[in-house]
């Protein structure tokens, strides 16, 4: 099985910016870069707090530039109820599904095989629907917070 570096990765992410009708900036180029090397989804405010993103732009820029990633199905905004927007790369082959503590909002990507994948599959078969997509959060209390 290949496993793509980084490297690998953002070049796929700038051809897909590039299909997608997007220049390749430096602030694209950085916010791309930062998402790739966090692993959870990111808010708005966190991705502000980047110091190479800080240099680059600001949070408007960063703002829109998460827009046009989303529209173009480049990157994915999860609502995750009451919180803050978060964003997440969308990486073709790859899925993930999180834990969320309600105490500190810490987030996790899980690491077990997703039980909607065959679901999913049947409901784009039997609806037609195309691009079919799940999202699936888990929500409790993280060890760290349940020991305080």
């Amino acid at each position: 099985m290949f496993i793509p570096t980084m490297d690998d990765l953002l070049a796929n992410l700038l051809q897909s910016c590039k299909g997608a009708g997007m220049r390749k900036t430096k602030s694209l180029l950085a916010l791309l870069e930062t998402l790739i090397d966090h692993d959870a989804p990111v808010t708005l405010a966190e991705l502000t707090a980047f110091p190479k993103l800080q240099t680059l732009c600001d949070r408007v820029t960063l703002y829109r530039l998460l827009q046009r990633l989303n529209e173009r199905g480049i990157v994915r905004r999860l609502g995750l109820h009451e919180r803050s927007a978060y964003f997440t790369l969308l990486i073709p082959g790859s899925h993930k599904d999180y834990l969320i503590c309600t105490s500190c909002n810490d987030i996790k990507a899980i690491q077990a095989p997703c039980p909607v994948h065959a679901l999913e599959k049947e409901i784009a078969a039997t609806s037609g629907y195309k691009k079919l997509y799940h999202e699936l959060e888990f929500f409790g209390i993280c060890p760290n917070c349940e020991v305080t």
